[in-house]
């Protein structure tokens, strides 16, 4: 079978598509014919060594799938061969066949075709674990998304809402912010031509927001913070920025306000009871018509760098996927 390989930690023009192995499933493992694999900027770190997690060379990236069930290991009840499936691996997703956990592998609703799925559980999953779990969102509040163009982005903007929040999206163009209220969003801040602490006091009558979910990272932390509301949640969720900020402690002193991890990775692979559950939720938003990924293109398994680097040059608006089998 084919698959992305990752020989050398570097760019995506280091990336090389391979034939390999087909594979076999260990007793919980699921073995699934990949129809779609999701683009999220963690592949675009993992492939530079740059990710928490760093897989040994050579490895293949991708984590977000959706395709048909192959073979199931002898300890697995849920899932047969030929069941149409989506879910979610650390690394390999980036191929034609890929092993999944059994627990991290679901039925996919009939209705969402492989493309959606292969956009659905991580930009949701995380979102949903950070607003719900994480920071505990309550009806009326005020949630601030940073980067709220993207995968996750969109997803916390449309969840906040649904979650009765009132939500503001701040992204660096006029166009991603139009997405962003088609969305949901109640007011936006285009942060390259706005200040970021003086609008979020403007827009929450000098305030604060209650909420704040950051997947950027870099110089705009600080400032979001800056505008949290007391005993606010500053969610800590990615660094698309591509530099771990660095937080003055005394300002989440100064504001009784909470700095809060979000790895919904974890969580799903260490509370998997809570994980389905949310996923239930998530899944009968989506058959309501009530969520839905934004896909900004689809690419071919021999086009996989050229998706990356559109990922990593921040021209993605939504979910990037490619599309896997032959």
């Amino acid at each position: 079978m084919r698959a992305i390989r990752c020989t050398a930690y570097g760019l995506p023009s280091s990336l090389v598509l391979q034939e390999v192995p087909a594979l076999k499933p260990a007793s919980n493992e699921i073995v699934v014919f990949v129809k779609a694999c999701g683009i999220n900027f963690p592949d675009t770190l993992i492939i530079q060594g740059l990710y928490q997690l760093k897989p040994d060379l050579p490895f293949t990236p991708g984590s977000d799938i959706s395709g048909v069930v192959k073979e199931v290991g002898e300890a697995v009840r849920h899932l047969k061969p030929g069941d149409e499936v989506f879910g979610f691996v650390s690394h390999g997703g980036l191929a034609e066949e890929v092993i999944v956990p059994s627990q991290a592998c679901f039925h996919k609703p009939k209705q969402m075709e492989h493309h959606i799925a292969a956009s659905f559980l991580m930009a949701y999953g995380t979102s949903y674990h950070a607003l719900k779990d994480r920071a505990k969102l309550a009806q009326d509040e005020t949630l601030l998304v940073l980067g709220a163009s993207g995968g996750v982005g969109l997803a916390a903007v449309a969840l906040g809402k649904l979650m009765g929040a009132t939500v503001i999206a701040a992204a660096s163009t006029d166009e991603k912010l139009a997405l962003c209220k088609s969305y949901g969003a109640d007011a936006t801040i285009n942060y390259n031509n706005q200040d970021l602490k003086s609008s979020i006091k403007q827009l929450t009558g000098g305030k604060g927001v209650d909420v704040i979910y950051d997947p950027v990272g870099g110089l705009y932390t600080e400032a979001a913070f800056r505008g949290i509301a007391y005993n606010g949640r500053y969610l800590v969720v990615g660094f698309a920025n591509g530099t771990i900020p660095k937080m003055p402690l005394n300002l989440p002193l100064l504001k009784g306000a909470s700095i809060v991890g979000v790895f919904w990775g974890a969580f799903a692979m260490k509370m998997p009871k809570e994980n389905m559950a949310n996923t239930a939720d998530l899944l009968q938003w989506y058959s309501e018509g009530k969520l839905k990924p934004h896909i900004h293109a689809i690419y071919n398994l021999e086009d996989t760098a050229i998706a990356l680097n559109e990922m990593m040059q921040r021209k993605v608006k939504g979910k990037l996927v490619v599309r896997t089998s032959k």
